[in-house]
């Protein structure tokens, strides 16, 4: 199962030649799920082949640098004959000033936008193979962070004992017995699957924050997480402002990512005072996070593996 993370935007309040505002596609098996929508973020999913069919925008909070490339990407979407609907997930309280953004100019969608407001601990979006869960964020206005946690898959089939030692034939009652069904052989004897099916496997955990102060709730909902996507605005020359606008720096993003052990860390939100060169941010964040962490450009693309122990899909 493929889960692909594109880095539309990562710049902070202000875009530079280099990043635009704050955007992330999130593309799981097909599903396009886009994090944030600052200014300009069609032409970055043009520019960087993400497809620019999406059934979800998730919204963490009202700031410009995470909304204003809504309204375009709708008109665009109208323009196009869109006809399948759209669901817009933001902070509960704020689901009158999104209307407001379809609007803007005078424009009326022709297809469905559904507004689901959230609060921390909601589950915003649930399939039976995901769910994105809202998580408490702490920032200047209303804001929530995103969870993506995958279920947790079946346990490895062993084949070996199941064809070898039990005498199941390969063939359906295979698949029967990994979907956790019992299957009965011609003999008569009839096969349970935790005979031949180990312990369920997790899934992979995505968790997006979108700009606050460091966390409990984000710790918490992070332990664990194949991948952490954090604000990381500013250096440690800059943590009193980060404190004052409630933002974090790559110090605090690695301290919170060592002690919920996450995977991997991807700094942004990057102040544009760093402008080409945001390397203090990374290694500050490298001080206090052993894991892989890393800053990504524009237009990057990962793939987010399942865990090191199960990497089996």
């Amino acid at each position: 199962m493929s889960l692909r993370v594109t880095f539309l935007g990562t710049s902070g309040a202000v875009p530079t030649t280099q990043r635009a505002p704050s955007a992330v596609m999130v593309n799981r098996e097909g599903d396009r799920l886009l994090f944030d929508c600052g200014e300009g973020t069609q032409r970055q999913m043009m520019r960087h082949n993400t497809g620019f069919t999406v059934s979800d925008i998730f919204v963490t909070h009202l700031h410009g640098d995470h909304i204003l490339g809504i309204p375009g990407l709708v008109q665009s979407w109208d323009f196009n004959d869109r006809t399948e609907p759209l669901t817009i997930h933001c902070p509960r309280g704020t689901g009158d000033e999104i209307d407001d953004l379809l609007r803007v100019g005078g424009h009326s969608p022709s297809f469905r936008i559904d507004i689901n407001a959230v609060a921390p601990g909601d589950a915003a979006h649930e399939t039976d193979e995901y769910t994105v869960r809202a998580v408490e964020t702490d920032h200047r206005v209303t804001s929530v962070g995103y969870a993506l946690v995958e279920a947790d898959r079946p346990g490895r089939f062993d084949r070996q004992k199941a064809e070898e030692e039990l005498g199941i034939p390969p063939g359906p009652k295979y698949g029967k017995l990994h979907n956790g069904q019992s299957v009965e052989l011609d003999d008569g004897r009839v096969i349970d699957p935790e005979q031949v099916v180990g312990d369920p496997r997790p899934g992979r955990r995505l968790v997006y924050t979108g700009d606050t102060r460091p966390t409990d709730a984000v710790e918490s909902i992070a332990a664990d997480a194949d991948l952490l996507i954090h604000d990381a605005t500013f250096a440690d020359d800059h943590a009193t402002r980060a404190r004052e606008t409630k933002h974090t720096t790559g110090r605090e993003a690695g301290e919170l990512a060592a002690a919920a052990g996450v995977q991997r860390l991807a700094l942004t939100h990057i102040s544009s005072r760093y402008g080409a060169d945001p390397s203090a941010i990374s290694t500050e964040a490298a001080d206090a996070f052993d894991g892989e962490v890393f800053i990504p450009n524009d237009g990057q693309q990962i793939e987010v593996a399942y865990p090191e122990s199960s990497t089996e899909p």
